[in-house]
């Protein structure tokens, strides 16, 4: 059960790079929870955004700081290696977002593989 436990804590640990570096403004604060070849999906607007992480980090420092940002970690669902998390984040200077990550365990550590999210109207 600990070791259980201890998994569902580093999964935690790993998104909130994440969640730091939107509250920071700063993309490479968010860089270690992710693989360097994670991905993102998700629309803003009508517009796809898509492709490499890379992007997720440059918006991110556009955009800057969300010192107000709100956060609820709502689902994580772990199978032995695999992991997705559900994180609902309400005023991201402005913006409410549902984010849906996958995390693979890569030597031992976690690392979002991938990140979709849904930009609430």
């Amino acid at each position: 059960m600990s070791t259980e436990f201890n998994e569902y804590e580093a999964v935690i640990k790993t998104v909130q790079h994440y969640i730091d570096g939107a509250i920071s403004g700063r993309g490479d604060d968010m860089k270690p929870g992710f693989h360097q070849d994670a991905t993102i999906f998700g629309y803003v607007g009508h517009d796809l955004f898509a492709g490499p992480i890379q992007q997720l980090f440059e918006w991110n420092d556009g955009n800057g700081p969300a010192t107000d940002l709100q956060y609820r970690f709502s689902k994580i669902d772990i199978v032995g290696t695999i992991a997705t998390v559900r994180l609902e984040l309400d005023n991201w200077t402005g913006h409410r977002f549902t984010d849906m990550f996958t995390l693979l365990q890569v030597d031992g550590e976690w690392k979002i593989m991938n990140k979709v999210f849904h930009l609430h109207g």
